[in-house]
């Protein structure tokens, strides 16, 4: 699907907000950080801001929830005959090594994530909304609705873990190895 030039462009103000308030955030700590700030540093109006966020975490967590729709789609591009547990690591690896791990801006914002609670709570939040997503991409897959749900709940904690895990290793650690170990882990319960 090709995308008009004004979706382009809400994409790219979107985004903008969105780097913006990982970088004051990061800078001067989320506390000090204001959505005035935040649309100067993205060169739009506090109304516009507004058209796209409601608060701050939001647009702070923007990329979360962008990494976590990339997930979903990489699961639905899954071949149906493919194990559910089985699609789930695979598009998870897959689309990790995609993107790549070190990425300055999102381990910046995964450790300021860490260092605030409240984030973490929107953070899960927000992969709630998209677990409901997953669940039935999983149920079409075969599962009984209530294995389908644990499924899709167990899978997104087991990632949420593995980027936490890889956080505390050494520094070339690779980040799709870590995510393999943690689904793995977790697998046992859906064989």
């Amino acid at each position: 699907m090709t995308l008009g030039l004004r979706e382009r462009k809400k994409m790219a103000t979107r985004q903008a907000l969105h780097e913006a308030a990982v970088a004051l955030s990061i800078e001067h700590g989320l506390d000090k950080v204001t959505v005035e700030a935040i649309a100067d540093a993205a060169e739009v109006s506090r109304r516009t801001f507004s058209n796209y966020f409601a608060s701050k975490e939001e647009a702070l967590l923007h990329g979360d929830q962008q990494r976590v729709r990339q997930l979903v789609d990489a699961v639905r591009e899954r071949p149906r005959s493919e194990p559910p547990w089985a699609a789930l690591t695979a598009a998870a690896v897959g689309l990790q090594q995609r993107l790549g791990a070190r990425d300055p801006h999102w381990v910046a914002q995964v450790r300021l994530v860490r260092r605030h609670p409240s984030l973490v709570a929107r953070q899960v939040s927000a992969y709630a909304s998209m677990e409901d997503e997953l669940t039935a991409e999983l149920a079409a897959r075969g599962p009984r609705p209530m294995r389908a749900r644990v499924m899709a709940a167990a899978f997104l904690v087991a990632m949420r873990v593995a980027v936490q895990e890889w956080l505390d290793r050494p520094a070339g650690t690779s980040l799709p190895d870590v995510m393999r170990e943690s689904l793995d882990e977790m697998s046992t319960a859906f064989q």
